[in-house]
């Protein structure tokens, strides 16, 4: 089997991630966690047998992953490169000619702190970047990111496991581009531990329906507490392009 790609391959992977629906599909998958045929179809905005159809056509792609859990089918993202894909097309999307839509409470969570596939983003997330880098624990330069010596003690001492996916070809702390943020904020298995870790505390909850995350009370103290961020870390940050929920 052949694995030189074709510009008909590509184009193929274009036209399906062109359709409008398809499109909203998948970015509700970028929060990570997998959703039923009619969680997507209400993010489509299309009835049941047309989003068995799309569904049909990604699940074919291997763009999504259909998984079935007693009677209930699931789909989720193939892959965390199909979720760079899709990001990489948010943020190209974001830095277009901007698009007059009315603002509302939805796209102010988004913004404060959502979730990027399986790692956190938002003004939450660069806080976090800053707050490390300002004491010297994960160092950020000319597009790279790394952990220094300081950085492993404090990390491992908050609860990570910095060697678990260790065998995989993935790297430990790199940097993603923010689309509201215009600025990087942490990825790699750094990005998604903390996400992971943030959640198991308590720290950052779910909200229906969206990518969007609430940041809680023991959110509030601990992260001022143990990350020491800066006092106007919620401040919006003016960046060129629009927005989306991407």
């Amino acid at each position: 089997m052949s694995s030189i790609v074709s510009g008909n391959q590509i184009a193929e992977i274009a036209a399906l991630l062109g359709d409008p629906a398809r499109a909203n599909m998948l970015l509700a998958l970028m929060g990570g966690r997998a959703l039923t045929a009619g969680e997507l179809a209400r993010h489509a905005g299309v009835s049941a047998p047309t989003t068995s159809g799309h569904l049909a056509k990604l699940a074919g792609a291997r763009l999504l992953t259909p998984m079935r859990q007693g009677r209930h089918r699931y789909y989720r993202l193939a892959s965390r490169e199909i979720a760079e894909v899709v990001h990489a097309l948010i943020v190209a999307a974001g830095a277009g000619p901007a698009r007059h839509r009315p603002a509302g409470p939805r796209d102010a969570a988004l913004r404060l702190a959502r979730t990027c596939y399986d790692h956190l983003a938002g003004r939450l997330a660069l806080a976090l970047a800053d707050a490390l880098q300002d004491r010297g624990l994960v160092m950020q330069d000319d597009g790279g990111a790394w952990i220094t010596p300081a950085g492993r003690v404090f990390l491992e001492g908050f609860g990570l496991d910095l060697e678990a996916g260790a065998s995989s070809r993935r790297p430990l702390c790199r940097t993603c581009l923010d689309w509201s943020e215009r600025r990087p904020h942490l990825a790699g298995r750094l990005g998604a531990g903390l996400l992971h870790r943030l959640r198991e505390l308590d720290w950052v909850a779910d909200l229906p329906d969206t990518r969007a995350l609430r940041l809680t009370r023991s959110g509030e103290r601990g992260l001022v507490e143990r990350f020491g961020l800066r006092p106007d870390w919620r401040c919006e940050v003016v960046a060129p392009g629009g927005g989306g929920e991407g």
